[in-house]
Order: C-alpha cells, then structure tokens, then sequence
C-alpha cells in the first residue's frame, strides 16, 4: 500500500514500452506503478518516480521490486520460474503465476499442454537431433518450422526449413549452442488474427474483438482492429478459445493468444501474458485499453468494458529507420501531428535502430482503406523522415 495515496502497489517486472504504457493507464487510477529496470534510461524507467534497478534473474532485486506491492506482474516473461516461485511461497501476489506464466515462457510446453486440452495447434516434435526433424519432414513435408523452445520474438528464434540441407546446417549450430528446439508443420495461413483478454483471480474474463495482425519479415507492422471481413461465428470461435485458454491455465492479467486463420478453422501461434503489441489500439480504440484493463485484473477490480470506440481503428508500429533517418524525431512528429492531427502518437523514448519498435500510431474513422493508409503514412514519416506517398509539407 502506497502511504500517499492510500492505493496498492503493483509491480511490473521489466521497464520496456509496456511498463511505460502501464505506468500512464495507473496514473488515471490514481496510483504510481512501481517498475524493476535495468537501468535510468529504460523507457519507463524515465517516467515513473518508482524505480527498482536491478536484473529480472537476481532474485534479491525482484524481492526488493516486490516489497510491499499488492500485486507482481511482468512487462516481458523472461523471469526465472524458481525466482517466481520463490516469492510466491514468501506470500507475493505474482500475476500469472509461475505454473500459467510457464506457458508463455516455454513454446513445447504450450503446444503439448494446448494439445492435450483439445485446443487447435499445428503437428510439433521436440527436436534434439537433426534426424528429428528430417523424420518430422517426412511425415508432415517439407518446408518445416524450426523454433527456440525459450525465447525469441518479432520473428527471432524461427528459421523455415526447406529441404534436409537446410535442417542439418541450422540444427547442427544450434544444438551445438545450446539452443532447445522444436520442430512444427508449416500452416498454410490466410492471416494472422488475435483475441487478447483480461482475467482477474475472481474468475472475472474480458475479451476485446478479434484483430488482424499484419506481419512483414516477422515483425507485426499493423493491427487492424476489428478484424476485417472475419466471419462473426470465427470470431466468437476466437473468443471462446481464448477464453477457454485463460480458464484451463489460471491466467490472471492479459492473455494475448496468437492464431492463424487457415482454411479448415484456427490454429493457436503463440500465447502472451502481459499487455501485446496486438492490443495497444485499445488505448484510444476500446472504452477501456489493455493497459488499465491489467491493473484492474491484477487487483482484482471489476474489469472494464471492451466496447470499440469507433467503427474502424488502426494501430501502426514505428519502427526504427534503415538507416536511421537524418532527420531528428521532434521534427518528424512536428510534421505528422501537422498532416494528421487526428492521430495519436505514442513514443517510447527508446534509442532508433532498424527494425526496433520505437513507438506506434493510433486511427480511427470509419472506413478501413482510408484509415488503413494515414496510420500507415504517420507512422512511415516517424520512422523514416520520408511522407511514402510524396507529400511535401512545404508546397
């Protein structure tokens, strides 16, 4: 409890984007959220007044960080399931838990723990020999899936097999590193959609619509919100699966459940548990956003209602410039927030390097296309100093 305010803490456990956004939802809430970073200049770090420095795998630091917060929860999932399991047997209030957090931390044990929950996942072996996979191929063809068990994210940790050739250079090096590996079947994909929900430890579930999410080179560059086209009985399938995932794993907080469309149904990619990427359109596209919607699970408040606020919204990621752009970032927002100023720009105060999430923009209106492209020129100007279709603010 904070002694200010008379409000519980939370604890969020990483000081990326997440926690900076999480910070801004908790001030409307009247509360601070309190964040383990690494170090100053990590983005949330450089706006919340309640900062613990420390490393997410020195379990002294993440005590420290917990010390008289209602509630434990994570910006990323790469904290040590014993250190998580460590402070819930000396009474902290970790949200999830290590025993569902485990799911979005380790891809085989979700893939067989959906599996035997009768969930849609794609065929997937263990893999710990290159003849594990040139087996997997045989039975399910060629190309062939290969993932990092453990981390890996924007489209690190998977490589796309083609042929035994392939599989035995890339196998053979990563076993070789250390790297616990999986094999999987490549899904014939129309798209890619997410259903992201909240759970509160009262059993309480919010879903927000269905999402597409657009991939290029394995990163997601946009979130087209609702999806577009989806088919209402596919999308309540969606929902219902995700919903169904939460309440068989105990998830308390977000769940994000990664899927893909295909011909014959869904099939789940990934699992997340904390506040996505998918879901950052909530912030002006949704009565309540997934970042308030996470405090109000963790706390277990009423959660709030996850009705659209406009008929079409569009989130586009800003990602960091190759090379990184001449011009300075003040300058490329003066111009954006000038062309577009119905959009809404969120910076995350982070170093520009190609390909990094710097920041995203937020759309809405009423017709796709037309939404679908400002988001879209916004956020290429933040990112490259460049207007894609050739503006000149200056004619």
């Amino acid at each position: 409890m904070d002694e200010r305010t008379g409000l519980p803490v939370v604890t969020m456990i990483g000081g990326g984007q997440l926690a900076r956004m999480t910070h801004q939802a908790a001030i409307a809430l009247g509360q601070s959220l309190r964040v383990l970073a690494t170090g100053p200049g990590e983005p949330a770090a450089l706006v919340a007044p309640d900062v613990v420095l420390g490393e997410h795998t020195d379990l002294d630091a993440l005590r420290r960080a917990a010390a008289g917060a209602e509630a434990l929860t994570f910006d990323h999932e790469h904290v040590p399931g014993e250190h998580l399991r460590a402070l819930v047997a000396e009474g902290v209030a970790v949200h999830p838990g290590p025993d569902a957090l485990l799911h979005a931390q380790d891809k085989l044990v979700m893939r067989t723990r959906l599996r035997d929950l009768g969930e849609p996942v794609p065929p997937f072996a263990p893999v710990s020999s290159v003849e594990d996979v040139t087996a997997f191929a045989a039975e399910h063809s060629w190309p062939v899936v290969l993932k990092a068990v453990r981390g890996g994210y924007d489209g690190r940790g998977v490589w796309v097999l083609d042929d035994a050739d392939a599989a035995k250079t890339t196998v053979t090096e990563l076993l070789a590193a250390g790297t616990p590996l999986m094999v999987e079947q490549r899904v014939a994909l129309r798209r890619e959609l997410a259903a992201v929900l909240a759970r509160s430890p009262f059993g309480q579930a919010a879903v927000w619509p269905v999402v597409e999410t657009v991939q290029e080179q394995g990163i997601c560059t946009e979130v087209l919100a609702p999806a577009p086209g989806l088919d209402p009985e596919r999308a309540e399938e969606a929902e219902e699966l995700a919903l169904r995932v939460a309440a068989a794993l105990g998830v308390v907080g977000l769940l994000a459940v990664e899927l893909f469309e295909t011909a014959d149904g869904l099939v789940v990619n990934e699992l997340a548990m904390r506040p996505h990427n998918s879901a950052h359109w909530t912030i002006e596209g949704s009565v309540t956003s997934q970042f308030e919607q996470h405090l109000r699970a963790v706390l277990d408040y009423p959660l709030g209602a996850t009705a659209t606020t406009a008929p079409v919204t569009v989130m586009a990621n800003v990602l960091g410039g190759d090379p990184v752009p001449a011009t300075g970032v003040d300058e490329r927002l003066h111009h954006t927030l000038a062309r577009f100023p119905e959009a809404r720009v969120h910076l995350y105060g982070k170093a520009e390097r190609p390909g990094r999430k710097v920041g995203h923009v937020t759309v809405r209106g009423d017709e796709l296309d037309d939404v679908r492209t400002r988001a879209r020129l916004a956020a290429d100007h933040l990112s490259t100093g460049v207007w894609s279709d050739g503006w000149d603010p200056h004619q």
